[in-house]
């Protein structure tokens, strides 16, 4: 077995982190008026060196930003998209959590004839990029989460063939990653509910009579707008059943999308949750084809209790029974702040984890 110098690496990790105080409250200064733009930006520039500086001290070989400058890890870049336009009014999206039921809130908006007119996040990661030695990943969502669940928001008037919607939004992306790639981006993770939940039978029920088979289509969406990456540039995807305070929405295997995706998607790893019960088992690895890595996500952001590094061990080996050793790596199973409010845990905890996260891979892999 062997260490890894391209993505996605032995200990790596999904790419949120916890908002420090001073971030949070500045921005909270800056939406009343009381901090100006350049302020925040600067606040922010600092935060990010430090968070970068933490990854690196840790020993992690793919940093990221935390997504410090964002408060959501989709909306955010939704509402840049050429056509999308917000509407004001709040939708309310369940979650549920240890602790019970509580909403995820986002303004809603209408998704008209989509374009690109600049490359989203193109400072925030120029500035990654020269702040670390390290390789720098961006997140972005994938692309079906601008369909998912059911066309929502979609303009059917704009959109009255969902085809010519599927190809726009595919044309964008790769309008999108190509702009990445001329900024010198070689780790792009796309973030993925929608193929989690649809695991899950209530969430396909949902959907109708197609939700069966909706995992298919997001395959070729994704397929067609990450056809035109650069060689250079490994992409990887994380699949999660939502991530917000420590709550989740979905349960279930993957087994329901495993054959279709592990084999079918182009990327270069799986980002997979497998830190409880609701993750299922690792039998779906086995449709896993030799040329794919998947990272087990077996550290949970949800809880501060730090995992043993025998359990984990335990587990490397079960999943290498579906899998072999040396297409697996290990990471936390979701991110620690998919928005700004972060989950139940400290900044330390985090920390804990993620030098977990390292030690024991170094352990397994050297």
């Amino acid at each position: 077995m062997s260490a890894r110098t391209r993505p996605p690496f032995r200990a790596d990790h999904v790419g949120s982190l916890l908002r420090p105080k001073e971030l949070l409250s500045a921005r909270e200064n800056h939406e009343a008026g009381r901090v100006t733009k350049e302020q925040l930006r600067a606040i922010e520039d600092e935060t990010v060196r430090k968070v970068v500086k933490m990854q690196e001290d840790i020993g992690l070989q793919g940093v990221t930003d935390g997504e410090y400058r964002r408060h959501d890890w989709v909306v955010d870049f939704k509402y840049q998209l050429g056509g999308v336009e917000k509407l004001g009014n709040v939708i309310k999206v369940p979650f549920e959590g240890e602790g019970g039921k509580f909403d995820w809130q986002f303004i809603e908006y209408r998704v008209g004839k989509l374009h690109l007119d600049h490359v989203i996040f193109e400072n925030d990661f120029r500035f990654l990029k020269a702040a670390t030695k390290a390789t720098a990943k961006i997140t972005l969502p994938s692309p079906s989460m601008m369909h998912y669940p059911a066309g929502r928001g979609i303009d059917r008037n704009v959109y009255p063939d969902m085809e010519v919607f599927y190809a726009d939004l595919a044309g964008v992306y790769a309008k999108q990653i190509d702009g990445l790639a001329k900024l010198g981006c070689t780790y792009l993770q796309l973030d993925d509910t929608s193929l989690a939940f649809l695991n899950d039978p209530r969430r396909r029920a949902m959907i109708g009579e197609d939700g069966d088979q909706q995992h298919l289509r997001y395959i070729e969406l994704f397929n067609a707008s990450t056809a035109g990456r650069p060689a250079g540039m490994a992409i990887c995807t994380h699949l999660c059943r939502g991530n917000y305070k420590s709550g989740w929405m979905a349960s279930g295997s993957y087994e329901h999308v495993a054959e279709a995706l592990f084999s079918g998607l182009n990327v270069d790893g799986f980002f997979l949750e497998f830190d409880d019960e609701r993750s299922g088992g690792f039998e779906p690895l086995r449709f896993v084809p030799k040329d794919k890595m998947v990272v087990l996500g077996l550290v949970t952001t949800k809880k501060p209790r730090l995992e043993s590094k025998d359990a984990l061990k335990r587990r490397i080996d079960e999943a290498a029974k579906f899998v072999p050793i040396d297409q697996i790596c290990l990471s936390p199973q979701c991110g620690f702040a998919s928005t700004s409010e972060g989950n139940a845990l400290t900044i330390d905890e985090e920390i804990a984890k993620l030098r977990l996260v390292v030690e024991t891979a170094r352990e397994v892999w050297g």
